[in-house]
């Protein structure tokens, strides 16, 4: 199911480098209209710049909460949002595959997530939530977490890939 995204307007997204994408978010505390108005916004951000999920600072906001649309392994789409979302597995095989990120546009690397995850959290209501996913889908919900608690992908890569992926950051217009 595709948000409708004719509701929501479009935010700019951060790049690396904004002091947003690395300070950890604050919990949302009010659950009203002007929440799920930023939902709806940032669904229709992340759908115009072909993204499987957005998280608040990646728009300038230092609130704990995300969206996802993306598939997992066995093709089943998974479409949300997480408020103040915990990470409360993240286990399984590691896979590494390759990564981006909307706040790093057009770059790729080798990036190692596990295979399973279970965020819990609440909806616009305020009501809980678990999502649990694997596959790509549990890539997803990690790197959507990692961004609410300051870090970026890139963060946890490791010996040459690490090295590789600051050049190319580097060197980025």
């Amino acid at each position: 199911m595709v948000q409708d995204i004719s509701k929501g307007s479009l935010r700019p997204i951060r790049r690396l480098g904004d002091p947003g994408l690395r300070t950890e978010c604050d919990p949302v505390r009010v659950f009203d209209a002007a929440l799920e108005r930023l939902i709806d916004d940032m669904f229709a951000t992340q759908y115009d710049a072909d993204g499987a999920g957005l998280a608040a600072n990646q728009i300038g906001l230092s609130l704990r909460l995300f969206v996802y649309d993306c598939q997992d392994d066995e093709g089943r789409r998974h479409v949300g949002h997480v408020v103040n979302p915990v990470l409360v597995a993240a286990d399984g095989d590691i896979r590494t595959e390759q990564e981006g990120c909307l706040s790093l546009p057009g770059m790729r690397f080798p990036t190692p997530r596990y295979d399973h995850a279970i965020v819990e959290g609440l909806d616009a209501k305020g009501e809980p939530v678990r999502i649990e996913g694997t596959g790509y889908f549990a890539r997803c919900l990690q790197h959507e977490c990692d961004h609410l608690r300051g870090t970026v992908y890139t963060d946890t890569l490791e010996g040459e890939t690490r090295r590789a992926a600051l050049r190319a950051i580097r060197a980025a217009p």
